[in-house]
């Protein structure tokens, strides 16, 4: 079995296929793989498994050049790093992710990633995200939909001399936050919420960039001043850009039905050409189809070569199970529900928009990761004034069908303590008696 090639991590296209060799991926010979399998293979693609099956750092000094470095690569091998503005348990999403990898890393580090020079740029991947730059070509797709057929475009469409006095206020002025529009309301050019959204529709279609983000505030500049010419000039077609996301998500992802593959970059699996480039992918070898087997349960799905291999050396493991890391619900890891469930056996669910009075776990539930096991979930609040980290709520995960044992104890408390390190206070002592007394 050979190994594929990732283009996308060179910042390559795919090498063009003839379409007569290209074949229905349903007629190609398909490998098999358990859950035990998946999951580890999911673990160790993660970044969640010792630095030997990862191939990452697991630790970090500080906001050191060498974590920073560190930092890129996690995202390097997403392909993406999710925003989000949430920071109830300490910092936000982004940086959570970030930290649940690099023990050690300072978690302002996470906010400052994007910066002028940084080999990443901001734009909508699977969500609002950061990415390596050299993908910059390949969502050229994207951002000739949002000038062609969304609503975004119509915006630009309905105010062309307003989107042209923005880009000569950036070419001129230099770059701006989307706050210093605001006072230019009845007695400025245009209202601000319309200035809000021209610069919006100006990002998404390619004429500005994110430069950086101050107290997470976007900061905009004109594309030319933020991507590198080469990067911003450079013409990948959509079939290449296609095989190349296709890749870079089985590399973050291990194995993956074909609609998880496609709701990583939030593309329509009804979408033919993003069907067509898998097609090509597992004609050429560089993906293989991929059964997996739960019980009387056959999901189809992919993966790549190289992983099927990692995979079957990874049977023999022993991941402890007394040693815990918090996960926020947006991670990587987590943010496929039904994948989840099938992997881990366990229901990740998302409360922040459930009334308090109906919640089942918290407002904000970061589930524990004990080895290969989700063992917990626990709310997670701040309190900078006191200087910790409170747990309004814990759950073992098998409550109800065993009383959690020592490891899983354990494995919240060290999971606790790290994130409460990371964040910069200490585990209350409630909290802390609290996982004892369950």
């Amino acid at each position: 079995m050979r190994y594929a090639r990732n283009p996308a991590a060179r910042g390559q296209t795919c090498a063009p296929i003839d379409a007569a060799a290209a074949y229905n991926v349903a007629m190609a010979p398909r490998e098999r793989i358990d859950v035990l399998g998946a999951r580890r293979l999911a673990l160790a693609r993660a970044g969640l498994l010792p630095r030997r099956w990862t191939g990452l750092a697991a630790t970090a000094r500080g906001a050191t050049p060498s974590a920073r470095r560190a930092a890129h690569d996690v995202i390097d091998r997403f392909g993406y790093l999710q925003l989000d503005t949430i920071s109830v348990a300490g910092a936000r999403s982004h940086a959570l992710i970030l930290l649940s990898r690099l023990d050690g890393m300072d978690a302002a580090l996470g906010e400052t990633l994007l910066r002028p020079g940084a080999p990443l740029f901001e734009y909508w991947g699977h969500e609002a995200c950061w990415m390596p730059c050299e993908l910059y070509p390949h969502f050229e797709f994207r951002r000739r939909a949002y000038r062609e057929r969304h609503g975004w475009g119509e915006v630009l469409a309905e105010r062309p001399r307003d989107a042209a006095a923005l880009l000569r206020r950036a070419r001129e002025d230099g770059p701006f936050r989307s706050v210093d529009l605001e006072g230019r309301g009845e007695g400025g050019w245009w209202r601000v919420k319309d200035a809000k959204r021209v610069a919006e529709a100006l990002w998404r279609s390619g004429d500005l960039a994110i430069r950086e983000r101050r107290g997470f505030q976007r900061v905009y500049d004109l594309a030319e001043r933020v991507i590198p010419d080469a990067l911003r000039t450079a013409r990948v077609s959509t079939d290449d850009a296609f095989r190349a996301l296709l890749l870079r998500a089985l590399d973050g992802h291990g194995w993956a039905e074909f609609r998880t593959l496609a709701a990583t970059w939030r593309i329509s699996t009804r979408n033919t050409a993003f069907r067509a480039a898998l097609d090509t992918l597992v004609a050429a070898g560089d993906v293989v189809a991929c059964d997996l087997v739960d019980g009387r349960d056959v999901l189809a799905g992919f993966a790549r070569p190289r992983d099927l291999e990692l995979a079957a050396r990874l049977r023999r493991i022993r991941p402890p199970r007394d040693v815990g890391v918090l996960l926020t619900p947006f991670d990587p890891l987590l943010w496929d529900r039904e994948r989840v469930r099938r992997l881990f056996g366990v229901d990740v669910v998302l409360e922040i928009y459930v009334p308090a009075a109906k919640r089942r776990y918290g407002y904000f539930c970061m589930p524990v990761l004990a080895g290969e096991r989700l063992v917990a979930r626990v709310d997670v609040k701040a309190d900078r004034a006191a200087g910790v980290v409170r747990t309004p709520s814990l759950h073992f995960e098998d409550d109800g069908a065993r009383s959690p044992d020592s490891a899983d104890r354990a494995a919240v408390q060290t999971a606790l303590a790290r994130h409460a390190r990371a964040v910069g206070l200490r585990v209350d002592g409630a909290s802390r008696r609290a996982v004892g007394r369950r």
